[in-house]
């Protein structure tokens, strides 16, 4: 990876609707985009990469590297398609998945519905044992109680099970014992335990990440073994890396080690795309928004790195509300996902109200203009029917869309239900699904303290710059950026991540009673490892390492990051060094510090990473000149409430300086951006278009 600059390195996100293919070579990108396929998603794989290696010129045995990412992880949480999972766990303890922190997320609905366990409760099982808080063995584990429950999981027919006991993060010797004992009478059984797979205090999200892991770890692990041998069958020897949820790449190895950290990796590529773009033009303030075939994803970008976090959800049962889904204790990218993608199915509730997703059409059958069997009327098929996409230029021209299905699912269970035509109905469809977007945005800056209205857009996946304008004008957001390629974008940035690991653990002490001599070693041993990790991907050379210590005061609930420096021994006299930097990053997030509370130290996070590549600034346009136009067609402005006429150019004629004038549609093989009237395109030169408001439309300045 760290190679010649005419190495071949390819890119492979599995969406839920679509599979993107990115193969770049030098300076020069070819991508793909093919129906994703649930039974086999191999066969999509290989059938894109064939697409994009005829358009090098090139063949399977040129590839050097091989990046991936899916989303089938999710998808099998989300859907509840995993194995047969069991879990067992500490005597009295058999129930915190299921009684979760007992926080009503809604307080005022009296029928709210909390998300079902993972592991049905007659499959959780329980032993006789106790760990102490640090980590002393309180209560042997017998080995006479585990042979007898390794028969029971005999006896069950279980393919996975998660091991989870009470503060085994301090001291994993009984889970060990418990996996050991399972592995050795049942070779096939798949085995994971919470301290190697999150080693961190607050049981209910510790035993939930662990049963996750649990639950798709044999689908992943069949899956990668099937991508593996496919590859090598077509000739590919290349090395196979996956990206994982924290935003950088692991060994496949890994990643069928520790599935759950795979998530989020789609959408993780896609935050260091829009990261890259933003370095390459200088904006350190950036609102990432990825909308894909199933799901859309937002996420705010500082000084040209997406926020991480340790603990994120997945499959909510109420939109935008935190606690309604499933917890997930592993590093991840921080962002805000919603059920709002092009395949998103629209439908009427009984108030007779649009709603748009999150249940979604995916590949299989696809939007009704697919011509796939689908007959749910859908976003791709509303934006079809209001002119932002071509018929016959879909995905470069490898579909053909049917205007007349489309028109058919939006009449049939859209418009005729509300008394409407098919184009105001489709028109209330996409209406729909980009307020809800706008919202969550909306949401997303708020908890984090930013005004939206000061940032620049980077928007991309194949529905994204279809949108974006819209959501811009809502947001009040002045101008947004389509990259090239930005129809297959999460594919780009997995070429553009690090190998990187971030591994984390409790170790908790108070400032007060401050152990240097305990905190060296529980810093050496994590640093030890996210370093083992992280070189599994390069030959030499060592990875750089960032430390976080998440810190609070006495008595709350939930911590904050706080940097620290690396040292190679912390001293007894270092405890101001941590008060000093826990006091600044309390007052950044809180305005002031409290007086004369104790500070506590409860979690770490070291992560290890190849060094940046670095990166090249694009320059401004030097000249404007007109951009050639194919043609014109139908577009509706939902501001004047009906249809116009838009130019129509191609992203292939333009060239840096061009510029484009709204009403306008700028197509492409994977993607289509709409440039409504009061704004204008302006082609960079690095070949993004910059889409702004028509007085500040002719280059980029750096925005904080």
């Amino acid at each position: 990876m760290n190679g010649t600059e005419q190495q071949v390195r390819v890119g492979v996100d599995i969406g839920g609707t679509f599979t993107d293919i990115a193969l770049e070579l030098g300076s020069s990108l070819y991508s793909a985009k093919v129906l994703t396929d649930y039974t086999a998603p191999e066969r999509a794989i290989l059938a894109g990469l064939q697409q994009v290696l005829d358009q090098a010129g090139l063949a399977h045995g040129d590839i050097a590297v091989i990046i991936h990412g899916t989303t089938l992880a999710t998808n099998a949480l989300i859907e509840r398609s995993g194995a047969r999972t069991a879990l067992i766990t500490t005597e009295g303890f058999r129930d915190v998945i299921e009684m979760r922190s007992e926080n009503r997320f809604e307080q005022y609905d009296l029928n709210i519905a909390l998300p079902q366990a993972l592991v049905d409760r007659c499959d959780r099982y329980v032993l006789r044992e106790r760990m102490g808080a640090q980590g002393q063995v309180l209560v042997a584990l017998r080995q006479v109680d585990i042979d007898a429950l390794v028969d029971v999981i005999r006896q069950g027919g279980y393919e996975s099970v998660a091991v989870g006991f009470l503060h085994s993060y301090m001291n994993a010797a009984h889970e060990v014992m418990v996996r050991d004992a399972l592995t050795s009478a049942l070779p096939n059984l798949s085995v994971s335990i919470s301290a190697e797979v999150s080693p961190q205090m607050r049981e209910y999200e510790r035993f939930n990440t662990v049963c996750a892991n649990a639950y798709v770890k044999p689908l992943m692990k069949s899956c990668l073994d099937r991508l593996v041998t496919a590859l090598q069958q077509s000739g590919c020897h290349c090395p196979l890396f996956m990206m994982h949820s924290g935003g950088g790449i692991i060994s496949v190895e890994t990643a069928a080690e520790f599935p759950v950290r795979l998530v989020e990796s789609g959408p993780a590529g896609g935050a260091i795309f829009a990261a890259n773009v933003a370095e390459r033009h200088g904006l350190e303030s950036v609102m990432s928004f990825d909308m894909g075939g199933t799901t859309a994803k937002i996420c705010l970008i500082q000084n040209y790195a997406p926020k991480t976090t340790k603990t994120f959800e997945v499959a909510r049962t109420y939109r935008f509300k935190k606690g309604s889904g499933m917890p997930i204790s592993v590093p991840v990218v921080e962002m805000v996902e919603i059920g709002a993608g092009g395949g998103s199915i629209a439908s009427i509730d009984s108030l007779h109200q649009i709603r748009v997703g999150p249940r979604s059409a995916g590949s299989e059958p696809g939007p009704a203009c697919y011509q796939r069997g689908g007959e749910e009327p859908t976003v791709t098929d509303a934006d079809l029917i209001l002119g932002a996409l071509d018929p016959d230029y879909f995905a470069g021209g490898a579909m053909t869309l049917s205007r007349e299905n489309a028109e058919t699912a939006i009449r049939s269970r859209v418009g005729d239900p509300l008394s409407l035509d098919a184009e105001i109905a489709a028109y209330g469809v996409v209406e729909v699904v980009d307020e809800n977007m706008s919202n969550a945005g909306r949401v997303h800056a708020v908890e984090s303290g930013f005004d939206i209205s000061d940032f620049t857009m980077v928007t991309f996946g194949g529905a994204g710059p279809v949108h974006a304008g819209r959501l811009c004008e809502k947001l009040g957001v002045t101008r947004f950026i389509v990259p090239q390629g930005a129809g297959v974008g999460s594919a780009i940035g997995f070429l553009r991540a690090p190998f990187s690991f971030e591994a984390a653990r409790s170790g908790y002490q108070r400032l007060s009673r401050f152990d240097a001599g305990a905190l060296n070693r529980l810093v050496r041993g994590l640093t030890e490892e996210a370093i083992a990790f992280a070189r599994q991907g390069i030959s030499a050379g060592d990875p750089m390492t960032e430390r976080v210590a998440y810190m609070r005061y006495v008595g709350q609930g939930w911590e904050i990051p706080v940097a620290i420096p690396d040292h190679d021994e912390y001293q007894p006299e270092d405890v101001a060094l941590f008060k000093d930097l826990f006091v600044q990053a309390y007052t950044r997030f809180f305005g002031r510090p409290i007086e004369r509370l104790d500070i506590e130290i409860v979690s770490w996070s070291i992560k290890a990473s190849t060094a940046r590549v670095p990166v090249s600034r694009a320059a401004a346009p030097q000249a404007r000149t007109p951009a050639p136009v194919r043609g014109q067609r139908r577009l509706f402005d939902p501001k004047r409430g009906t249809f116009v006429q838009a130019q129509v150019c191609h992203r292939e004629d333009l060239v840096p300086g061009a510029f484009v004038a709204g009403p306008a549609v700028v197509v492409e093989r994977e993607t289509a951006t709409v440039i409504s009237a009061e704004f204008e395109a302006v082609v960079q030169e690095d070949l993004s278009l910059l889409v702004s408001l028509r007085d500040n439309a002719h280059a980029i300045v750096s925005k904080k």
